[in-house]
């Protein structure tokens, strides 16, 4: 059964927190996708996941097509795909049911700094329970 938790964003952070998550989760021993919407924040993610902390290390690898990703632990994907056959999404972006019944946990942002991302959220939040998925903040 898929897990589906919310994290609340009450400033805009998202990168930093998704960096800290995956950070998290390496540690823990899980492999990690990292859902993006396009190539320019995938390649920005990318390169921020190698400075966002000088005493972290988390390998990953951007998934464009033209690398093996199959052993990478972190994976940052612009399609809703798993090459790493990992059990933790994080999504930078909204994805759908389907895809996400494919993980045992997926973190989602309730983005509460902007009144229509708020709203946005809440939706997804509805649409989680609607698929069977019994979503928590986090």
């Amino acid at each position: 059964m898929t897990i589906v938790k919310f994290v609340k964003l009450e400033r805009q952070e998202k990168a930093r927190l998704l960096c800290r998550l995956a950070d998290d989760y390496f540690a823990a021993g899980k492999r990690i996708v990292i859902k993006v919407q396009d190539d320019n924040r995938a390649i920005s993610l990318d390169r921020f996941l190698w400075s966002w902390d000088k005493g972290a290390f988390l390998p990953h690898a951007f998934n464009n097509g033209s690398v093996d990703c199959l052993e990478e632990p972190i994976v940052i994907t612009v399609r809703e795909e798993n090459p790493n056959g990992a059990p933790v999404l994080i999504m930078g972006e909204p994805c759908s049911a389907d895809y996400i019944r494919q993980f045992q946990l997926v973190i989602d942002f309730a983005e509460l700094y902007d009144k229509q991302l708020a709203e946005l959220s809440r939706e997804r939040f509805r649409t989680y329970r609607q698929h069977g998925f019994n979503p928590q903040m986090y």
